[in-house]
């Protein structure tokens, strides 16, 4: 298995009680963390969004995904760097696919494109994007998708689509990476999303219990045969929260310090609906021990998922989490 891990940008609430100043210090430290050689970690990631979650917050901090990724690319030199995932309502695709293609020079070559039809209602509509139903963001996402693949690997693009139009756009410096930049499709959707991810994607990212990740694994299999792709060339991923310890007490004492950091900002309901995605039974929680999380990494990978990205909320806090995750979990799955 393969290991990424999201740099908390305060969507999650994440750099709460962190000067605004400091943001960068901060998760420039845990980049610069990641990319050293004996890390364990291959790639750092970021959220596409533009106000903080579960609440909207009108003082505390959402870092935007590009900026950051740009930023990243510079003052790093191995690591990979990717957005899970890449709103496509946000940006103008063609638009998108040059400021991409120039990060991915700017990074030598290290860019991955996380990229999804989008979901947080709230944010599209603040920004004045409306929300469009999901046929028709999936549909956005499907132009999109063929516009960046066009300017990558021809350095132009010319599409006259129902939600996208592109006449000769040129996209120049093409990316360094051969055949452009690596497409993560992001969703699960089983008509639509999985079908895109058949005939596009390097990776797909779905989420669930095992049982569910299984299933829509059969789905994109049936998709590839049906679009005449490798199944197997497809590398399937999922995002976890997670939070480890060196035994129970060590756990519950950084679930405890996690509810007492967001309380304040979120209240008594959000704080439980924050948490609730840290229990057990959560189908993307990784919580307990280093061989209890190992164990559902495990079974996961026996269904087939070849690389997961850890989400640490104590990361900006407490990099001790990252440390023994890298330290006992990594060996015991490679």
């Amino acid at each position: 298995m393969r290991f990424g891990m999201f740099v908390p940008q305060g969507w999650r609430h994440d750099l709460v009680g962190i000067e605004p100043a400091e943001h960068w210090q901060a998760m420039r430290g845990l980049a610069e963390y990641a990319d050293a050689a004996d890390s364990g970690w291959e790639s750092i990631w970021v959220y596409d969004h533009l106000h903080t979650v579960p609440v909207p917050s009108e003082t505390e901090a959402t870092h935007e995904a590009w900026s950051l990724t740009a930023a990243y690319a510079a003052s790093t030199s191995r690591i990979r760097i990717g957005q899970m995932c890449t709103c496509m309502g946000y940006r103008n695709p063609a638009h998108l696919a040059k400021v991409a293609a120039t990060v991915d020079v700017i990074s030598g070559g290290r860019v991955e494109m996380g990229i999804g039809g989008g979901w947080y209602e709230h944010e599209w509509r603040a920004y004045g994007y409306g929300f469009p139903p999901v046929p028709e963001r999936l549909a956005m996402l499907r132009e999109g998708i063929e516009i960046m693949r066009q300017a990558w690997t021809t350095g132009t693009a010319t599409l006259d689509g129902a939600h996208y139009r592109v006449d000769g756009a040129i996209v120049r410096p093409l990316p360094l990476q051969h055949g452009g930049i690596p497409l993560w499709v992001a969703g699960g959707g089983e008509k639509v999303t999985l079908k895109i991810a058949a005939k596009y994607a390097s990776y797909t990212n779905f989420n669930g219990t095992p049982a569910v990740f299984a299933h829509k694994s059969d789905v994109l299999r049936g998709h590839c045969a049906a679009a005449g792709r490798d199944f197997d060339a497809i590398t399937r991923t999922s995002d976890f929260n997670t939070v480890i310890g060196s035994d129970r007490a060590d756990v519950a004492r950084r679930l405890a310090a996690i509810e007492a950091r967001v309380a304040p900002f979120l209240g008594p309901e959000k704080t439980a609906r924050y948490l609730a995605e840290y229990r057990a039974d959560a189908p993307t929680a990784l919580v307990g021990t280093p061989s209890q999380v190992a164990a559902k990494l495990a079974e996961r990978t026996e269904l087939g998922l070849g690389y997961s990205i850890h989400y640490f909320p104590e990361a900006a806090y407490d990099r001790t989490g990252l440390e023994l995750f890298a330290a006992e979990v990594m060996p015991a799955l490679r």
